[in-house]
């Protein structure tokens, strides 16, 4: 089933290349983002483009050589980690603390309640405010939201340490994406919102009129929805010619943080920011779900989350928020950090973990791997690990 499917993307999307070439011919090919120069006498010399780095060095700069985009970085502190503090390191054969997923759900209903309470006492006390205004503070709210999950993160990191901390640290923002990086952050406040705002915000209802019975079964489902499309494309990317080089920029990370969730090229950022979420919100309403203005800025909390936790590599059983996961576990669909992490470090162009939600669409189309640090004998249990609310 799984390859009749990513045959069909490929015949629509582009045409697969590297047939007849076995895994390891593709791997000795695609290892490494680098340009191959052939002479007529086949003598191959290799040269690195130079935007392909991932060194990252400007924190230690002169600050004279910083530009406005190191400065909002700084002046916001969303660094993934302090450069005078220790970061524990653990050897693989550690155990792995347990994260409660109860703690995820309160952290993201309490953050996603927050602006929807301010949005209702607007209402009762001056009225319905314009689209524009719901635009510009919904936008904020993500905005402080996101920040603020990154600043929490990045205590947890100095606490419990990350992911195959024993052979690399986390990569930082590389000296030569920092404008990009940036880019692409103020993207994701502006775009989603915006989209948000002009599909679902109806100005003659206010929070109060969030259907509750919906929403438990709404946010889950819409999980599973999003990471459908975006398991199609993802997959896709990685498989076919046309689309690879859309998504190589995102991989040249092997151990991200949160600031490079969103560091690809444009058409891969689009996607990802307004392409998905508007596929998934039409197949939502196709289905029969309401997902109305304020139902949807509640699932879109739930996946930003996970997107930035996702990308963080801390060293924690952490399973992608969702209602259903208990339900998941059942099936051994339920993604845990670890999962997208190890799509980073150990994939290139030939990969597995495709999904960002869930593991559903990877244990369907069987493209899961096995989990290296989090498996089932390596837990622990009784020092958990916890993510603050501030």
């Amino acid at each position: 089933m799984d390859g009749n499917l990513i045959q069909l993307v490929g015949k629509c999307w582009g045409k697969k290349r590297w047939r007849g070439l076995t895994d390891k011919n593709i791997e000795a090919q695609i290892l490494r983002p680098l340009h191959y120069n052939t002479s007529r006498l086949e003598m191959a010399t290799i040269t690195r483009n130079p935007l392909d780095s991932m060194k990252s060095t400007w924190r230690s700069w002169d600050r004279t050589q910083w530009n406005a985009a190191h400065w909002l970085i700084e002046t916001l502190n969303i660094h993934h980690i302090d450069l005078d503090k220790e970061v524990p390191v653990h050897p693989k054969t550690d155990k792995v603390p347990y994260a409660p997923e109860l703690q995820f759900h309160r952290w993201v209903l309490i953050h996603a309640s927050i602006p929807l309470i301010i949005h209702q006492l607007y209402v009762n006390y001056v009225g319905q405010p314009s689209a524009l205004l719901v635009f510009i503070f919904y936008s904020l709210s993500l905005e402080f939201i996101a920040i603020h999950e990154v600043h929490v993160l990045r205590r947890v990191g100095h606490k419990i340490g990350f992911f195959d901390g024993d052979k690399h640290a986390r990569d930082g923002v590389p000296d030569v994406g920092v404008r990009k990086t940036v880019q692409t952050l103020l993207s994701v406040i502006f775009l989603r919102p915006m989209a948000t705002v002009i599909i679902s915000y109806r100005a003659d209802e206010a929070p109060s009129s969030i259907r509750w019975g919906w929403l438990i079964f709404e946010t889950g489902v819409y999980a599973v929805v999003l990471d459908f499309w975006y398991y199609l494309f993802h997959r896709s990317a990685h498989e076919t010619e046309l689309l690879w080089q859309f998504h190589r920029r995102h991989h040249l990370t092997k151990h991200p943080n949160p600031l490079l969730t969103a560091y690809a090229d444009l058409v891969q950022e689009f996607f990802d920011l307004v392409g998905t979420p508007l596929i998934t919100y039409g197949t939502m309403k196709l289905m029969g779900f309401p997902m109305g203005f304020y139902e949807w800025w509640i699932c879109q909390q739930y996946i930003v989350f996970t997107e930035i936790l996702g990308h963080s590599g801390l060293r924690m059983i952490a399973t992608a928020v969702n209602p259903w996961t208990s339900f998941l576990r059942l099936f051994d669909m339920e993604l845990l950090l670890e999962d997208h992490d190890l799509h980073h470090r150990k994939g290139w162009k030939s990969s597995y973990n495709y999904g960002k939600q869930t593991r559903v669409w990877d244990r369907l189309f069987n493209t899961c791997t096995t989990r290296i640090e989090g498996h089932r004998d390596n837990i622990d249990y009784v020092n958990t690990a916890e993510i603050p609310l501030h």
